[in-house]
């Protein structure tokens, strides 16, 4: 019962950030012109910050090179849920415009917002290191593929651009850089001084008030009695709730590996949409609106699935 307590109100912090956006956008603190502001400074500053500060502080040359090899389990499963999701658009006819949106959505989780403490809540600070591995893949894959799929939904994208260097370009994006660059610095046991680490820490810890702000900001913007459910909606609340999580579960379920590895990975994998996908959208002028829509549904609705999940992985032996 405190498991679920603790989950609960780590959704509910969650929550109250948006609803604090979505005040001051009614009192006319953001408009349509300045909010765009969050995104950039979320993308372009805090989250290299906070991947730096994230990866040399909790990870350790040793601790990457042992662990390396569980990796594999996370990329299979997002790789399999993604190419799920290009299914998933034809099937259910997503509109132009959304399809990246859809997809990037629909197989990168919220591996570090909700997934540690909730992680830390099931099973303690020793799962911290497969916490990591899940979110090595997926913090990869979003600001890869998952990046390139919604600036293809962006209103300025030109196919015809789309050459090797500007899509370089927009796959070594800020935050990408700022998690390549922590794992060079961890591999060459680099050292940073002390302040400089503080100065990560305190630009990184923006992160999370900001992006629920943003997304506040985001739903008041669309608004909230014209939000009506799609066939599309639904599909990324199955994506994210049962499809990706019943595909980690059926590639860890017979493999030799650790128990707390394999509930680990499936609780990270039933985690609700990652909170950075409005902010990207928006940079990219693709649909933001949509974006933040789904993260707070799908969080909404983590209340009620990431408990079942809870009861499911007792199962596993």
């Amino acid at each position: 019962m405190d498991v679920l307590l603790l989950a609960i109100e780590s959704v509910l912090t969650m929550l109250l950030l948006m609803g604090t956006g979505y005040y001051l956008s009614a009192r006319k603190w953001f408009t349509t012109e300045n909010y765009g502001l969050i995104a950039k400074l979320v993308t372009n500053f805090a989250l290299p910050a906070n991947m730096l500060y994230f990866i040399l502080t909790d990870f350790s040359r040793s601790k990457l090179i042992h662990l390396a090899p569980g990796l594999i389990i996370p990329i299979a499963s997002i790789l399999i849920t993604m190419f799920i999701s290009f299914g998933a658009v034809r099937l259910l006819k997503v509109k132009d415009g959304r399809k990246g949106t859809f997809s990037s959505m629909f197989f990168n989780s919220n591996s570090i917002f909700i997934g540690v403490p909730l992680n830390f809540a099931l099973f303690g600070p020793e799962s911290l290191p497969f916490v990591l591995l899940y979110y090595f893949a997926n913090t990869f894959f979003f600001w890869t593929l998952g990046v390139q799929m919604i600036s293809k939904d962006g209103l300025y994208y030109d196919a015809s651009q789309n050459s090797f260097s500007s899509g370089l370009k927009k796959i070594l994006n800020p935050p990408l850089i700022g998690f390549l660059l922590a794992l060079i610095l961890l591999l060459l046991n680099v050292k940073l001084p002390s302040f400089l680490m503080s100065y990560f820490e305190y630009s990184g810890s923006l992160v999370t008030p900001l992006s629920m702000l943003f997304i506040g900001i985001s739903i008041f913007f669309t608004g909230i009695t014209s939000i009506k459910f799609s066939k599309d909606m639904v599909g990324i609340l199955l994506g994210r709730f049962v499809i990706a999580p019943g595909i980690m579960a059926l590639l860890v379920w017979f493999l030799p590996i650790p128990l707390l590895m394999k509930q680990v990975f499936i609780m990270q994998a039933a985690m609700p949409v990652m909170t950075n996908a409005p902010v990207v959208a928006k940079v990219y002028k693709a649909d933001s609106k949509y974006a933040a829509l789904m993260v707070t549904v799908s969080t909404i609705a983590s209340l009620f699935i990431a408990p079942i999940w809870m009861l499911i992985i007792q199962l596993i032996d």
